[in-house]
Order: C-alpha cells, then sequence, then structure tokens
C-alpha cells in the first residue's frame, strides 16, 4: 500500500524577491541537502484531500506586501524574520479551516520566516548572521499566491499554485 501523501503549504512571492531568496539560499545552505527553493511556509502538513483545494481556490485575496524585518538566528541557520498584518489574519483564517487536519508544529505561533541557512554547526550559523546583519537594510516583497506542494520525505512536488488578484 503506497503512503499517503500529505501537502505543504507556501506563500507565493513576487518574482525579483523569490530569486534574491532563492541566491542566498543556494550561498548558504549545505549543498548536499539543498533541494528546494526559498520558501514562507504557511503549514507543514496538510491532508492531500479534495477540501484542501476546495478551500484555498474559494480564498479572495489581493496581492499584498510583506516587510522583511531582520535576519535572525534559528539555532543551526540563519532565515529572514517576515512581518505582515494581513499574512497573519490569512494564516489565522486557514488555521481555522483546517484546525482538525494540523499538526502540532502548525498549531504552535506563526513567525513567518525564509530559511536561507540550515543544519550547520551554529558556530558558522552566528558567523553568518553577524555577516548579513551589518549591511542588512529591512525591506518589502509581495505576496502574490499560493503554492501547496507534495511532501516525499525531503523534496517537495508542486501540486498547484494559486494566484492573488483574482478568486482562487
Amino acid at each position: 500500500m503506497e503512503p499517503l501523501k500529505t501537502y505543504i503549504l507556501t506563500l507565493k512571492l513576487d518574482a525579483e524577491n523569490q530569486a534574491f531568496f532563492d541566491e542566498q539560499r543556494q550561498l548558504h545552505f549545505p549543498p548536499a541537502i539543498n533541494y528546494l527553493n526559498a520558501h514562507l511556509t504557511l503549514f507543514h502538513k496538510l491532508p492531500d484531500e479534495d477540501y484542501v483545494i476546495e478551500s484555498l481556490s474559494t480564498l479572495v485575496q489581493q496581492p499584498f506586501q510583506l516587510e522583511v524585518t531582520k535576519p535572525i538566528n534559528i539555532g543551526n541557520g540563519v532565515a529572514y524574520a517576515i512581518e505582515s498584518k494581513i499574512l497573519s489574519e490569512m494564516h489565522r483564517h486557514l488555521s481555522n479551516l483546517f484546525k482538525n487536519d494540523l499538526i502540532l508544529q502548525d498549531r504552535q505561533g506563526y513567525r513567518p520566516h525564509i530559511t536561507i541557512q540550515n543544519k550547520v554547526d551554529s558556530s558558522l550559523a552566528r558567523a553568518l548572521l553577524v555577516k548579513i546583519k551589518e549591511n542588512f537594510t529591512p525591506f518589502k516583497v509581495t505576496a502574490t499566491g499560493l503554492d501547496l506542494w507534495y511532501y516525499l520525505g525531503g523534496p517537495w512536488e508542486h501540486a498547484k499554485s494559486f494566484s492573488f488578484g483574482q478568486q482562487i
């Protein structure tokens, strides 16, 4: 019997800023385990059920701005912290829709971020954080939609995109 597939839900960013975060990840993430582009995860595990796609398809949302506020230490890596009232409200709405399906990790407080380094020695992470902070200035990115991915035990497979600016 084939194991059940599960989804990961991420926020889609404007192309220019996605390229920036992808480049940062390529530079700083251990190559042997870097098989994903940079991403901002909304939910780590949702069931492969029609109602998930139906719920996301009926969400009405315009593109919106996020603020990249600062680089942060995540223990054995570095991420960029993200702030957006609209993102927080959307996450809260989706959490209510999927409340019966959420794993513990997705029920805990939501702290949006984009990881550019992980699974390295903590001293390397601290050194990168110092380096990035030296020239960092907060900046804005645009959320343009949602991406739904199948989790394949490491790599992900794209399942469906939902674009903002229309009924998605």
